[in-house]
């Protein structure tokens, strides 16, 4: 029962129900289950929120190094032709597009699928010939772990090698003694039965240093001077990609636009993540995955604050039978109890954010969960983090959401024996 007296006026004030919900929320109730379904309903909401932000910033995280180490290796945009494999260099305005804002670098690039032989070991490898600006324009150097990022040295290629590449011929920057032997099927001879051999142009090369990225790049490619591709695929201007460099303080949907304009139609200009489209659209479709899951966890959890209602608005028959005596209506006393279960759910959402919060914080910080129980197995020791507001917001509203639905439904039930 109440122990304080109301007015009238007071129960057309507005925070009259918020009041009142208050004390309902935190106050001793005559049955103590009802205390105890109902820390239990904010607990779950608690550990669903918190469940919901930690995953979403690891989530992130994982976006954010998978970005970073292709951004090491990929370009911010890519021209490639539509049809065919190669195109002439020459087609490409490249000055113009040079003098785009926002342009940085200009690289040509060649590639093309080789067999490697180094003594006795042997594999088929994606060359890649790149001009000078490579290597400003990626951060593949920050990414070397033996040897240096050499192309050239004087009139001297030199190679540079995925680790994965290196692992598995056994190659060694130290020896000297052995070169790499590179195959490519000749284009402009047929190829003669008597002698196959023939029907291969066979260059040597030697490794200068060794890069490590990601497994998709680390055993796919080796990088050599584009002069040193086109020699030995028999091109002259031919490229089969145009890789370009911005600078940061760029517009990338600007520049990107201006580029396709001047190289038509015939050509496709990819950002960095319309190159790995399929590798970012599957990562949001697992955070996807991963929010829906634990939304649904939350919806269950629910159920609870539609139970401790239920029993608490049994527990208030007396109260609302006095409420009605001193003139509340339906619609504030149905605004009562639908305050209380906004509450339990905004409490709980409110300290799963903040604990959550701290969480992340915590690991971004310290890495107190390792990410693999080996020292070197993975490129990061601990679970990466990454907290976006847009995040919370979202959480937040899904939370308020759902205490919606857990609040309404019990209310609608209040029978109108108890008014």
């Amino acid at each position: 029962m109440f122990n304080f007296k109301i007015h009238k006026t007071q129960i057309q004030n507005l925070n009259f129900s918020s009041y009142i919900a208050k004390r309902y929320l935190f106050s001793k109730k005559s049955h103590n289950i009802i205390n105890i379904i109902s820390g239990i309903s904010i607990a779950g909401v608690t550990i669903g929120t918190m469940a919901l932000i930690v995953a979403l910033s690891v989530f992130n995280g994982f976006e954010n190094l998978v970005t970073k180490l292709f951004n090491s290796f990929n370009p911010d945009f890519k021209i490639t032709i539509k049809e065919g494999k190669t195109f002439n260099s020459y087609d490409i305005p490249a000055d113009s597009i040079r003098k785009i804002p926002g342009v940085a670098y200009y690289t040509e690039v060649v590639e093309e699928d080789v067999l490697l032989k180094y003594k006795s070991k042997q594999d088929i490898v994606t060359v890649k010939g790149v001009s000078k600006d490579f290597k400003k324009m990626t951060t593949i150097d920050s990414m070397m772990v033996d040897g240096d990022f050499i192309l050239k040295s004087g009139e001297i290629n030199y190679a540079v090698l995925g680790y994965g590449i290196a692992y598995k011929l056994g190659i060694s920057l130290n020896d000297f003694k052995n070169p790499i032997y590179v195959y490519v099927p000749r284009r402009t001879q047929k190829i003669p039965l008597l002698n196959p051999e023939k029907s291969f142009n066979l260059r040597t090369i030697y490794p200068s240093g060794i890069f490590s990225i990601q497994q998709d790049f680390d055993y796919k490619y080796m990088i050599v001077p584009l002069s040193f591709a086109r020699d030995l695929l028999e091109y002259k201007k031919e490229v089969t990609a145009v890789e370009i460099g911005l600078r940061p303080d760029a517009n990338m949907n600007k520049v990107q636009n201006k580029i396709q304009k001047l190289v038509g139609d015939k050509y496709y200009v990819k950002n960095r993540f319309q190159q790995q489209k399929l590798l970012f659209k599957i990562m949001k479709s697992e955070k996807l995955a991963v929010y829906l899951i634990l939304t649904f966890i939350l919806l269950i959890a629910a159920f609870n604050i539609i139970g401790s209602l239920s029993m608490l608005i049994l527990d208030k028959k007396k109260d609302i039978s006095v409420l009605r005596s001193m003139g509340a209506n339906n619609k504030l006393i149905k605004k009562i109890f639908f305050t209380e279960g906004l509450m339990i759910s905004l409490s709980g959402a409110i300290l799963g954010l903040i604990l959550g919060l701290i969480i992340c914080l915590i690991q971004q910080k310290y890495g107190i969960v390792p990410l693999t129980s080996g020292e070197n197995s993975f490129i990061i020791k601990a679970y990466p983090v990454h907290i976006k507001i847009m995040d919370f917001v979202y959480v937040l509203i899904t939370v308020f959401l759902i205490g919606v639905g857990s609040a309404w439904y019990p209310v609608k039930q209040i029978s109108k024996k108890y008014m």
